[in-house]
Order: structure tokens, then sequence, then C-alpha cells
């Protein structure tokens, strides 16, 4: 669509970052979001960092580094940008303790679905406080 790739590693090898623009943050990233929080987003949108060598290595999450902390990984139901398939990659590779799921929860959730993800993590920090 209207999204930027950066090779800094060559364009060989994967793009290293990304910069999504408004038509691809609207149909892919913050689709549940409303006008207004969408051009909040996109205020507030800097180049992101894909880290793809990084989940490449299957040593990334290990017990040994992170296994001391509770991790609780919160699905978004309708997130285009780590699509539920994508997202259950990350739960099977690295195991949380719990899995919450907010429904209609877009890619970004902070934005979509504010009031669920205020609700969802109170409840984390109440049972792992």
């Amino acid at each position: 669509m209207d999204s930027q790739l950066w090779f800094d590693q060559g364009t060989e090898n994967p793009p290293t970052s990304a910069f999504f623009g408004p038509k691809y943050r609207a149909t892919n990233l913050c689709q549940n979001c409303k006008a207004e929080d969408l051009e909040l987003a996109g205020i507030l949108m800097r180049p992101s960092g894909l880290f793809l060598p990084d989940l490449a290595k299957q040593s990334l999450l290990t017990e040994e580094k992170f296994g001391s902390v509770d991790r609780i990984f919160i699905l978004c139901g309708e997130d285009k940008g780590l699509n539920e398939e994508f997202q259950r990659w990350f739960i099977e590779k690295s195991p949380p303790k719990e899995v919450k799921v907010i429904k209609g929860a877009d890619h970004m959730v902070p934005l979509s679905k504010p009031k669920e993800l205020c609700s969802c993590l109170l409840e984390i920090a109440d049972k792992f406080n």
C-alpha cells in the first residue's frame, strides 16, 4: 500500500524497519479505531524495527532468559498486523502463564478497545501481584 521499508542490511536481506502509511494504518492496524484515534495514531507513528532476524532465532525466548517473569499474552482478536495465527505462534514458542483475548481489538488495542485493555491489565495486576 503506502508503507515504506528500509533494508539496512542490503536489499538481498529482509527489511529491517518499516513505516506504515495512512492507508495501511486505516486498513490493517487501526481498522476498529475512531477517526480521531486514527488521526492520533498517524501523528504518533514512527518507523518501527521489524526484528525478523531476532524472531528467527529459536533461543531468543528461553526459560533461562525469561523464565522468572510471569508472562501473560493478550491476543487481539482482529489484529491484521499480527494475525491470530501469528499471535498463536508466539504463544506456542514462549508459553505464557495465561492468555487473555480482547475480541474486536485491532493491532492498536489501546486505541480500539481502551476500556477492555484497561480491565484486562487490572485483572492481570490483581492476579499476579
